[in-house]
């Protein structure tokens, strides 16, 4: 098992989580992207909740490839929505996944809003010929007023996490990474892998 787990597909079409992803991989561990292995960009994800949409991705994608799998899903949970986007964050204004619509919908549903605090959660899901493992990783802030940055993707620009005056665009990618919900997540799951790959 652990030679195996130094090839891993990224079940991922988002550039920006893939080049996140890929950043926070230990070394030594070889990055296939969806398209490396024959399968489309846009996996299915008809959950509701985190866990369970990641693990859908990851299933679909093994036993297509045979390859360890690792999916991720990510919500944007805002207190004053009752947790809304959560886990339609990437479909909150629609099926187009358009990010500027999104941001629009959700600065327009906290317009005249004080309460703004939110959080970031992503879970990862990592399945593989030796069964399957989730990893979770949050961060704590609230949701500007307007985008602020050029940085990142998604709702990075109205996100600013409670540790920063400056929103997820506008940290340099290494600092967001360092402090990111899908930071802590890859921690975790760099952790176990560490033990799974090197350790044994």
């Amino acid at each position: 098992m652990e030679r195996n787990l130094k090839e891993l597909v990224l079940c991922s079409g988002n550039p920006g989580k893939l080049a996140e992803l890929r950043a926070l991989l230990p070394p030594g561990v070889t990055v296939r992207a969806l398209a490396d292995v024959g399968l489309p960009d846009d996996l299915p994800e008809t959950g509701d909740t985190l866990e369970a949409n990641a693990l859908e991705k990851a299933r679909f994608a093994f036993e297509r490839c045979g390859l360890p799998c690792l999916a991720d899903d990510t919500g944007l949970e805002v207190e004053a929505l009752d947790g809304a986007p959560g886990v339609r964050s990437a479909r909150y204004a629609g099926p187009a996944k358009d990010p500027a619509a999104n941001m629009a919908l959700l600065l327009d549903r906290l317009a005249g809003v004080t309460d703004r605090r939110a959080r970031f959660r992503t879970v990862l899901a990592l399945v593989h010929a030796g069964g399957e493992q989730l990893f979770d990783g949050e961060v704590r802030g609230a949701i500007t007023e307007g985008p602020r940055g050029t940085g990142g993707f998604g709702y990075d620009p109205v996100f600013l996490p409670e540790m920063s005056d400056l929103t997820f665009a506008e940290l340099p990618a290494a600092s967001k990474n360092a402090v990111s919900h899908r930071g802590r997540a890859m921690w975790r799951f760099a952790q176990w892998l560490h033990e799974q790959v090197v350790q044994r």
